[in-house]
């Protein structure tokens, strides 16, 4: 599982939390991963990590809430996903093992996926999905048989729709792969690169179209999107008082404090958290300790101890831990003119 990425795509959140702790539905995007990698039956699980390890060391422990067996892996410095497989030689060993990016979010998880590996066992197994714009991914070229002919990393001019998804089974035959590489033009090691050698190496690389949804939550859009499919699945709980007006699906979490509002599901609000005399639309999440007095807001992800309040109206936003959002103070409305000699202004208002 690699959590060791920077998320400048995500700044200036992440110049403060782990990008992989930012939560879907109220919860990380990285224990959907963690929870897909169980599901399949694996039990353990080396956490590649960077500058951001104590957090995710605080949050994840020693995996046991999840039913897994963690270690964690240091990188100094995030070199590329092949480099993440060079650092972690001695804990993977001769195993074969699933690699996992954690900040990917897949619908359905990965259990088909590592069984078709067991069952075929290839040298390396890579999942794709068709994207409206290749040139920010990983892209792969199928041949006439459908069999992998070419992989490119983040190409100028792509030669197919079909990008990589953040999760890769490989068996030990990757680490002579990767012990090739040399640094690419972003001075990384890339995937693409190794996962080439072994298509041109002779060993046999299976591809398969995931079906299901999948994203990479490295951008706000991306994240406000995962965030509307997971809250689509809700099931309702939790309690509000007789002053509310709620519908559709929403989830009111213990100690949660709900009064004179209208609430439009789906939405979650988080444990400690307040919400007076407010609207909340549908697929808002607002996390545990969180202040929502006098406002409105929608499609909106808000984290642990922020508060808005007497603002109308906030959507599509990513608003950050302890954040403070107020209206602001009102003032005179006025122009400030400077003209020069002999102008023609025209003022509407």
């Amino acid at each position: 599982m690699l959590a060791g990425g920077s998320g400048t795509r995500l700044r200036p959140i992440t110049y403060t939390s782990a990008k992989q702790l930012l939560p879907v539905a109220n919860k990380p995007v990285l224990f959907y991963g963690l929870e897909a990698i169980r599901d399949s039956g694996i039990t353990e699980v080396g956490i590649v990590v960077g500058d951001t390890a104590p957090e995710i060391q605080r949050v994840v422990g020693d995996g046991s809430a999840f039913g897994l067996d963690v270690t964690y892996i240091r990188q100094d410095a995030p070199l590329g996903l092949a480099h993440a497989i060079l650092v972690s030689r001695g804990y993977l060993g001769d195993d074969d093992f699933v690699m996992y990016l954690g900040d990917n979010f897949i619908v359905g998880g990965i259990t088909p996926f590592t069984r078709q590996f067991h069952r075929d066992r290839p040298a390396a197994q890579i999942m794709l999905t068709r994207v409206p714009d290749p040139r920010a991914f990983g892209v792969v070229e199928l041949d006439a048989a459908g069999r992998v002919a070419g992989l490119e990393e983040k190409p100028e001019h792509p030669k197919s729709d079909l990008a990589l998804v953040g999760v890769y089974l490989f068996t030990p035959a990757i680490h002579d792969a990767v012990a090739t590489l040399k640094p690419s033009w972003r001075n990384e090691l890339e995937i693409t690169d190794a996962i080439q050698w072994l298509v041109d190496t002779g060993h046999e690389v299976s591809s398969a179209v995931i079906s299901g949804y999948w994203k990479d939550t490295g951008n706000v859009d991306d994240m406000l999107e995962v965030n509307r499919l997971v809250l689509e699945g809700l099931e309702p709980r939790g309690t509000v008082d007789d002053s509310c007006e709620v519908i559709g699906r929403v989830v009111v979490e213990e100690g949660a404090i709900v009064t004179g509002s209208r609430i439009v599901g789906p939405v979650i609000v988080g444990r400690g958290t307040r919400v007076t005399g407010s609207y909340l639309g549908p697929f808002t999440s607002i996390a545990e300790n969180c202040v929502i007095a006098d406002s409105e807001i929608e499609y909106s992800i808000v984290l642990r101890g922020a508060s808005i309040r007497g603002v109308r109206r906030i959507e599509a936003s990513l608003i950050g831990h302890e954040a403070d959002v107020t209206l602001a103070p009102k003032v005179p409305n006025a122009h400030r003119l400077v003209l020069g000699d002999h102008s023609r202004v025209q003022i509407s208002s």
